[in-house]
């Protein structure tokens, strides 16, 4: 089984600035190693993460996250790598956990330590990409989309705010949250002044065919779902579909990540 991927981020028309970031990272027992933008690689020796991350507060807040992350990934992955290849439990619903509240205590002390950083927050998608499963761990309103080889797609992750809450109870339309003036306002969030981190956890069975997108909310800000299927169901590259969420009008920074699996 093998892993094809792209990647792409913009800080589109409106932003002075480009404060989403994204990671794609292997990793062994030993190490971990970046790898490009576009790609495709086997998962027999290695496993694979993938994130997409969107700051705020600070100027630098997602380059602080995505800096955060890393240096966290590259301590604790390998040696669940390492437990999992032993036969032991790896544990990586632990693993993501103490992952993520590892990023927010860094964050948090930046922000202590820094008047730069003072409220800097993050939200941060993350796929863990294992023989036969993807696991993933979230906080925000990033998502993590699953288009199955067998369709159709679904949004795996929860939007962390108001609107997305009332979008899951069936109260609003998509059409009525995105029109909400308060759809950006975040309930859950790494860093800031949150004091819990509590990070939604899944996983998926991965077969041949199955696609996956982790994308910020400013793909969302401008494609519908049903837009956002499309472009999965077919050939687009994440630096594409930016592109389009961009030309339709999104006013925010746009990311995507985009892992097919492939025989």
């Amino acid at each position: 089984m093998q892993l094809k991927w792209s990647g792409h981020t913009d800080k589109g028309s409106v932003r002075a600035n480009n404060e989403d970031a994204f990671l794609a990272l292997t990793f062994d027992a030993r190490e971990v190693r970046f790898l490009g933008k576009v790609g495709e690689a086997s998962m027999e020796a290695a496993d694979f993460v993938f994130a997409v991350s969107d700051g705020m507060g600070g100027a630098k807040s997602g380059e602080f996250a995505s800096k955060i992350a890393t240096e966290k990934i590259t301590r604790l992955l390998p040696r669940s790598f390492k437990l999992s290849a032993e036969g032991l439990d790896a544990g990586r619903g632990d693993v993501l956990v103490e992952l993520f509240c590892s990023i927010h205590a860094e964050m948090q002390a930046l922000g202590r330590y820094y008047d730069e950083c003072r409220g800097m927050g993050a939200t941060l998608s993350m796929c863990w990409f294992s023989p036969g499963w993807m696991f993933f761990s979230h906080l925000g309103d990033s998502r993590v989309y699953y288009l199955p080889h067998d369709g159709p797609m679904k949004q795996l992750t929860e939007d962390h705010t108001f609107v997305g809450y009332q979008r899951r109870q069936g109260l609003m339309t998509e059409r009525e949250a995105r029109n909400h003036p308060g759809k950006n306002r975040l309930q859950k969030v790494l860093g800031a002044s949150m004091q819990i981190v509590d990070p939604h956890l899944g996983a998926v069975r991965i077969e041949p065919g199955d696609r996956f997108l982790i994308c910020s909310d400013g793909i969302v800000d401008g494609l519908w779902d049903h837009r956002i299927a499309d472009a999965m169901a077919g050939s687009l590259s994440a630096a594409e579909l930016v592109r389009e969420a961009i030309q339709e009008g999104s006013r925010d920074n746009a990311t995507a990540v985009i892992v097919e699996v492939v025989g």
